[in-house]
């Protein structure tokens, strides 16, 4: 996937002028907020389970390389073949030349954040693999060719009409109106894919060191069709995604429906643990786990190495009055929402992603939400300072920033500041009392919205005037 985050400013402009999104957004808006309130009530030690996880995830990745060489002696004993990619680039090589080795023609595929990282749909038709999304989600996408807009529910974006329309002009048949028809339609498509393919591609919630398993969890079946039917199976996950034992999972699986979608569980919980043994009805008979690097293991031993705790719930985009207001294509990449504004410029670089930092309000719902307990606002904010530091902000910025610190290390030269402002603000919003437009610098403010105009004093004269007259 193109990284397009420079041009966030740009894209948010559009995205809240973009009427079906914003009305498909109000529609959605809040739904994953009250069903993770409501679940986690069911667990009386909810932060103690969540502290549980943290650690799980600190203790991965302190000794991270221990836990992937276990893994890796654990899956190919199995007889699962395990791949190291750098990058995406050499993931896509692998995974291609597994599909010329077993003369692959058709590959089905559930839903896969590290493939979309990676672009693998692209260099898999390239190399003359049709490739099937079968998340009835990613499928629509895939119809409509664009990328999630939320890594747990990547069609929150579209509205039923839209879709029906999809559908109506992609499988050439009578349009459909109710969701269960649909829903009826896209099954009735997908599964002669699932009989006819000959690899199926997964991700993975979750890789086990002890047994050299995979996990994913899922809310559709489509997710074991593609690794039970198939003759080869990969699954493409990232680095970070081990975990030492299964009783470590259910840990963590405690949290991640309740976090992602307010389920106390998911509908299916598939681990998959070698190939076909003699005797076994289902599985693949090649089965290859492709570990992918692609930026993470530079983020060990640094400020962000607790951004690798991630399970990609997504709770924290679905808590963010940000995303909640633009939607998760503007962000530019595959990840949205404050995770995104985090992984993004760490993966990618910084260079390359300026302004999702600073797509934040710091109000912390994301921190207080996330179930690994990641300080998400603590890590923008260290990446705004960067930003600063290797002088990528404007210089107007900066200097702007040097000025207020140089101000508020100097009480009699800020309050004349403050006073100054506080009535040169009253005056500019007139009898309306509102200001229509602020300087350039500050113009943001005003684009879209009046901003109410000050009383013309500072919060220190307020108080004392107020104090004065009890």
């Amino acid at each position: 996937m193109q990284v397009r985050s420079m041009h966030f400013k740009a894209a948010a402009s559009q995205k809240l002028a973009d009427r079906r999104l914003q009305d498909a957004l109000r529609k959605t808006q809040g739904k994953f907020v009250a069903g993770r309130a409501q679940a986690i009530l069911e667990l009386e030690n909810f932060d103690e389970i969540r502290d549980a996880a943290r650690r799980i995830r600190d203790r991965v990745l302190e000794h991270l390389d221990l836990y992937l060489e276990q893994f890796e002696r654990n899956a190919t004993a199995r007889g699962a073949v395990v791949h190291w990619a750098e990058n995406a680039e050499e993931a896509n090589r692998i995974i291609c030349d597994i599909a010329r080795v077993h003369g692959v023609k058709k590959a089905a595929k559930s839903k896969s954040m590290v493939s979309e990282e990676c672009a693998l749909n692209d260099a898999l038709e390239a190399a003359g693999v049709q490739v099937v999304e079968t998340d009835l989600g990613e499928y629509i996408l895939q119809l409509a060719n664009e990328p999630p807009s939320h890594i747990v529910a990547p069609v929150v974006h579209k509205s039923k009409d839209e879709i029906s329309d999809l559908f109506e002009r992609h499988h050439q048949r009578a349009r459909k109106e109710s969701v269960p028809d649909l829903c009826r339609e896209a099954r009735e498509v997908l599964r002669p894919h699932f009989l006819s393919a000959d690899m199926g591609i997964s991700g993975a919630n979750f890789i086990v060191a002890e047994t050299g398993s995979t996990l994913i969890v899922t809310n559709e079946g489509n997710g074991r069709l593609c690794t039970t039917m198939p003759r080869v199976h990969v699954a493409i996950t990232g680095i970070e995604k081990v975990v030492p034992t299964l009783e470590d999972v259910t840990t963590l699986l405690r949290l991640l429906p309740r976090s992602a979608t307010g389920q106390s569980i998911t509908n299916y919980v598939s681990v998959t643990t070698g190939v076909r043994a003699p005797g076994e009805e289902d599985g693949p008979e090649h089965f290859h786990i492709v570990l992918v690097d692609n930026g993470r293991s530079r983020l060990l031993g640094t400020d962000f190495q607790a951004m690798l705790r991630c399970i990609r719930c997504g709770a924290c985009m679905n808590h963010c009055p940000v995303y909640q207001t633009i939607g998760g294509h503007a962000y530019g990449w595959v990840y949205p929402g404050p995770m995104g504004s985090i992984l993004t410029p760490s993966y990618v670089g910084i260079e390359n992603a300026l302004d999702l930092p600073n797509a934040s309000t710091l109000c912390n719902q994301c921190g207080v939400v996330c179930p690994v307990k990641i300080p998400l606002p603590e890590l923008q904010r260290k990446l705004r300072e960067k930003q600063v530091e290797r002088r990528l902000r404007p210089w107007t910025e900066r200097l702007a920033l040097r000025l207020w610190a140089y101000a508020a290390a100097q009480p009699e030269i800020y309050s004349l500041g403050a006073r100054l402002a506080a009535r040169m603000l009253r005056r500019m919003g007139g009898s309306e009392r509102l200001i229509h437009r602020l300087p350039p610098g500050a113009s943001g403010w005003t684009q879209g919205r009046d901003m109410p105009a000050p009383e013309g004093k500072t919060f220190h004269e307020l108080y004392r005037q107020r104090s004065a007259g009890r």
